[in-house]
């Protein structure tokens, strides 16, 4: 199905010998995946962890060591896997910025080898079959994955640039804890069961968010991955080969897909629809459209000192008018629209602009209303393009349609958790996109959802308080146990 590999380094290394074997002790991890280097200060210093839970509250992992075949789910003899806590304080630190306190987790870079090198070194304290597909997604399995009908689990582990720790650690380090609850109850498992990191989610590096799951679900081609280039002109491919990856094996993945049954991933709420409703979990409904459009606003470089204002063509004017108006659209369709970036030439103190381009994110819950909203603020743009003699390209970068999770999947997780749990667990869209919403189109799939007190995400204010993490790791547990096992 797949290439397996040490993660994408030591590739003269026989194939067969750089997968960890399914029924055999968890091998001494080597190269520069072997172990996350502190790159931003001690595991204590995050604010926003998730603390210690009070002495037999919360363990995950803990007692569950007994020895027993891969097969029946048990990790390997005398082992002990780290617990929920144990995890997240060692992840903590990696690609933490010692100023920001955010984190800068970009594809391929040392933060992201040190990620990979953490989840790698999970997978294998557990037993698990360890593996890179083409696309650089790291897996960890739990029986053969040829057999089909798999019940997969995870999210990401990049990060924006200073972004939060919980958004896609969250729902990585609660698969592993949800394995080791499941182990703990003795669960018998009768479908394969992955635990799944995928690249570059946030698209923080090369502008595209999921390139992984994309290549892999077939919505991005080779001839657009190689395009790809970040903001100091390297290109995708170029990056994952400095990283010890080959950037010619990327592509559709098909039949990886076809053998997945199930897809779900827990992810920390970004917004307060559990705050305000009062529970600790949710469960997806659909993610809202949203897409990325450019807005270059082009005029006429002068002296700032000696340029008369009515001989100006200046576009910083025309786009400071049309991100109030991107506010006053999104308002008027309750809808969200953000100018977040931004790039000036030539961008020096004393000189008007010659361009300025701006960056357009909008998501509505409906087609309509996102169409509402860029065409009111394209039009606007336009008109104040044109009163300040400036001329303006709007160009749509990226779109994704409405995602519609499988409603079957759907309604048996809200069976599993409403029947089974005393957990209330309401049914609540997003407009934040994920993996799962990029392997809807393939495989069915759906959403947990951790409340978020802050409502903050992608910054380093965003949290999930240590009660809501155990109950967030309950639940998966309990969806797996009812989608895998016997």
């Amino acid at each position: 199905m797949s290439r397996r590999d040490d993660g994408g380094r030591g590739g003269n290394r026989p194939a067969e010998a750089e997968a960890s074997s399914p029924g055999a002790g968890p091998a001494a991890p080597t190269g520069p995946e072997s172990r996350p280097r502190s790159t931003g200060g001690s595991p204590d210093a995050l604010r926003h962890d998730c603390p210690p839970p009070a002495p037999g509250a919360f363990h995950p992992g803990r007692g569950a060591a007994a020895p027993g075949p891969h097969a029946d789910g048990r990790p390997p003899a005398g082992s002990r896997p780290a617990s929920f806590q144990e995890m997240w304080r060692e992840l903590a630190p990696v690609g933490r910025h010692p100023s920001s306190g955010g984190y800068r987790r970009y594809a391929w870079s040392a933060a992201d080898a040190d990620c990979r090198a953490w989840f790698r070194e999970q997978a294998e304290a557990r037993g698990l079959a360890y593996e890179v597909d083409r696309n650089g997604n790291q897996w960890a399995w739990l029986g053969d994955p040829a057999a089909g009908d798999a019940v997969v689990t995870g999210s990401h582990l990049d990060s924006v640039p200073d972004g939060g720790a919980f958004d896609g650690p969250l729902g990585v380090v609660s698969s592993f804890a949800a394995l080791d609850e499941l182990r703990a109850r003795r669960a018998t498992f009768a479908k394969p069961l992955a635990i799944v990191n995928f690249g570059d989610e946030e698209g923080a590096r090369f502008g595209l968010a999921c390139v992984g799951s994309r290549l892999t679900a077939g919505q991005l081609t080779v001839e657009q991955a190689h395009r790809l280039t970040d903001g100091d002109g390297i290109t995708l491919p170029r990056a994952m080969e400095a990283a010890g990856y080959d950037p010619d094996a990327i592509g559709p993945d098909p039949e990886r897909l076809a053998g997945i049954g199930a897809f779900v991933e827990l992810h920390v709420e970004q917004g307060r629809a559990l705050d305000l409703s009062g529970d600790q979990v949710g469960i997806a409904s659909a993610i809202w459209p949203h897409g990325r459009w450019r807005f270059d606003f082009r005029g006429e470089a002068n002296h700032a000192g000696t340029t008369r204002l009515v001989d100006r063509r200046d576009p910083m004017l025309s786009y400071a008018e049309t991100v109030l108006a991107a506010r006053r659209e999104a308002r008027l369709a309750g809808a969200v629209a953000t100018f977040g970036k931004i790039a000036v030439e030539p961008n020096g103190v004393n000189a008007i602009p010659s361009l300025v381009r701006g960056w357009l994110d909008s998501r509505a819950a409906d087609q309509e209303s996102l169409d509402q909203v860029v065409d009111g603020v394209r039009k606007a743009a336009r008109e104040y393009a044109a009163a300040h003699g400036v001329d303006l390209d709007v160009v749509r970068e990226s779109f994704t349609p409405v995602v519609e999770f499988d409603h079957a999947l759907r309604d048996e997780l809200a069976r599993i958790l409403g029947q089974e749990t005393d957990l209330k667990v309401p049914v609540l869209g997003t407009g934040a996109g994920h993996d799962a919403g990029i392997l809807s189109g393939s495989v069915p799939t759906a959403m947990l959802f951790v409340r978020n007190p802050t409502g903050v995400s992608h910054s380093p204010a965003e949290y999930a308080a240590e009660d809501d993490c155990a109950a967030g790791v309950r639940a998966l547990a309990d969806v797996l146990e009812g989608l895998a096992c016997t």
